[in-house]
This record gives structure tokens, C-alpha cells and sequence, in this order.
């Protein structure tokens, strides 16, 4: 089989590619180039694409694999990067990886250099069924590294093309494939954060773009001012962190973007603050109709997920219920619903 794989300089995607070799395909390595270099050095922040690039080089050396670097910067920030700031600028909360495996990893991608390819192949932890005469995404053997999350944008014309050789394999099980191979990057730790911002900071990321707005921060139950903040758009609903107040732990309960205030509590937890529902729209589902159990639903990355109900509202639009309260539902981040271990679609929490 002819086949196309991304590798990141990561030991995921380099032993993706040596699963690929092994059964004798025709491949051709490729890096895509998405880091933004100017952003990069106007900011102080070192970028690993460099390195990144020189541990690729040395492993398709190494199993004697053609390796091609491809250019999508530009494209990635008209796609991905304006997405993220447009959302923040709204008081929303973006997820740039999401969309950027639908958008350029593999949308773009595939149109640009898929056409004379069988497969895409990437070292994501998933996994690629067909059932009822569709493609599904399933989640990857190992529960801690899945990455089915962030995938779960993909639009069904993508799936039939892609696969993922480590999906069926656990982190250590991959680490002992590098180790047996000797890969140059057998011990090298796995990247961390957004995708294109290297070792930069999110917070400075979004301070480069907005700059600094000073607003107030006002006690939600007695609409007491208590604090000043840097602008609203570096913070999210529910968020914790980086509430520097006494008297705390302080909670983000709303925004008021228009007059730049920040809302916050100390009794976020509270029993009277139900937040178990929400409409989800921009869908991206793999079957028609969600069925009424059985249906859980993650809000974000990470282990926490929630049994559900959903209600189609329109073609458009969906209503979720949650068996329990979040207190971090926040307009922008992905819904993303399973039955099982079979991803059932997502979409963007309204």
C-alpha cells in the first residue's frame, strides 16, 4: 500500500512509521510546518520545529524512508490561528488542536498531497472501524493517552483515508517498539500544550494578539468590584487558576465583554447553581440519530466524562443534559459524544 506519514519528531509517529515499514507499504514520510516563527522570536520563545525536524530526518534515515517538509504556516494561521483569537476576542473558549486536525493535518493535507496516496497515517492514539457502512472513530487501547478528542472533527470523507498504526497500542508497549528499533528519539519526552505554540506561554500567546485591557473583577452574588484583571479574554467559565485575590478560592462564573468585567464566586459549588445543560451546533456526527442511552459525552480533554441525554432540536442543533453538574461548560470548547468506545460525532457548545 502506498502511504503518506506525518511524523512530528515524537517516538508516537516515528514507531507509527516503523509499524508502516515493517509490513512492507511504499512510504513517504512528511513534516508538516506549521510553527510561527515570527510570533516566536518577537516573543523570546524558543522554537523546537529545528529539533523536531532533525530527530524526523534521523529517523526516516534510519528505516530508510523518503522524507518531504511541507509548508502549511500560512495556511495554518489564516485556519487555525485567527479561529483561536476571533473565539477568545468573543469570550469564548477555543480548542486550535481540534480544529487543526480537521482543517490542516489532515484536510488540507489530504487535498494538497493525498491524491497519490492509498492512506494518511499519523501517530495519534485512536482508532478507525467501519460499521453500518461508515467510518467511526474508536477510541485508542490506552484510556490515558486517547486522543479521539481531539479527532472527533474530522468529517466522515477523511476517515476512509486515515489510519492510525499505534491506536491498538499502549504508551509503554510504543516505547518498547522505539527501544528495540534503537530510534533516535526513543527517550524523548512527550510534547506538551497547543500544537503550534512551542514553549510559549498560551497566556502570552493571546497577550501578543489582545494586548492588555484592565477591567474589573466583581463578586457575582453582591456585584462588589474586588479586583482589576488584565482583560477578559484570559479567562475562561469556571476557570481557577490565575485568580490572584484573597479570601479564595475564586471561581469565573460569566463575562461582560462589552464592559470588559469578570464575574467571579466563592460558592461555585453551590447546590443552586445547576450547570448540567447546554446546545451544542456546528456538528460534526457520524450517525443520524444519537440514541437515547447508553450516551456519554466529553467537555474537554482529560478523563472526566458524563452520562447523557440528548435531544435533537434541529438538523443543527442538539440539547445535552448531564447526569451531573460541570463547572467549566464554556461556549466554544467541543462536545464530543460515544456510546461505548465508538465516537458518535461532536460538535461546539453554543
Amino acid at each position: 500500500m502506498k502511504i503518506a506519514c506525518l511524523v512530528s519528531g515524537g517516538v508516537d509517529s516515528s514507531v507509527a512509521l516503523s509499524l508502516l515499514k515493517s509490513e512492507d507499504n511504499d512510504l513517504t514520510g512528511f513534516y508538516i510546518k506549521i510553527w510561527l516563527e515570527d510570533e516566536m522570536s518577537y516573543l523570546g520563545a524558543s522554537c523546537p520545529w529545528e529539533e523536531d525536524l532533525n530527530y524526523v530526518k534521523k529517523v526516516c534515515a534510519l528505516l530508510d524512508v523518503p522524507l518531504k517538509v511541507v509548508s502549511m504556516q500560512k495556511e495554518y494561521f489564516e485556519k487555525v490561528v485567527t479561529y483561536t483569537i476571533s473565539e477568545v476576542k468573543k469570550g469564548r473558549t477555543p480548542n486550535p488542536d481540534v480544529l487543526c486536525n480537521n482543517q490542516i493535518k489532515f484536510g488540507l493535507f489530504l487535498k494538497k498531497y493525498g491524491k497519490n496516496f492509498d492512506k494518511v497515517a499519523s501517530g495519534h492514539y485512536s482508532q478507525i472501524v467501519n460499521k453500518y457502512g461508515k467510518y467511526f472513530l474508536k477510541r485508542a487501547n490506552d484510556p490515558i493517552k486517547d486522543q479521539t478528542y481531539f479527532l472527533a472533527n474530522l468529517k466522515q470523507n477523511l476517515l476512509n483515508k486515515i489510519i492510525f498504526p499505534v491506536g491498538n497500542l499502549r504508551k509503554e508497549q510504543v516505547r518498547k517498539i522505539a527501544e528495540k528499533l534503537n530510534l533516535p528519539n526513543k527517550d524523548r519526552k512527550d510534547s506538551q500544550g497547543i500544537c503550534f505554540l512551542g514553549k510559549l506561554k498560551y497566556p502570552e500567546f493571546i497577550k501578543h494578539y489582545l494586548g492588555i485591557k484592565k477591567g474589573d473583577f466583581v463578586e457575582f452574588e453582591t456585584g462588589n468590584k474586588v479586583g482589576i484583571h488584565e482583560g477578559y479574554w484570559f479567562y475562561t467559565l469556571g476557570q481557577r487558576k490565575n485568580i490572584q485575590l484573597s479570601g479564595g478560592p475564586w471561581f469565573v462564573i460569566k463575562k461582560d465583554i462589552k464592559k470588559n468585567i469578570v464575574y467571579i464566586s466563592k460558592n461555585y459549588h453551590s447546590k443552586e447553581k445547576v450547570r448540567n445543560k447546554f446546545e451544542v451546533v456546528k456538528l460534526n456526527m457520524y450517525v443520524e440519530d444519537i440514541p437515547q442511552r447508553g450516551v456519554t459525552v466529553k467537555i474537554r480533554h482529560g478523563e472526566k466524562e458524563y452520562k447523557c441525554k440528548v435531544r435533537k432540536i434541529s438538523d443543527k442543533k442538539l440539547e445535552v443534559i448531564l447526569n451531573k453538574n460541570d463547572q467549566g461548560i464554556s461556549p466554544g470548547q467541543f462536545a464530543v459524544f460515544f456510546k461505548n468506545n465508538l465516537c458518535l460525532g461532536s460538535g461546539t457548545i453554543a
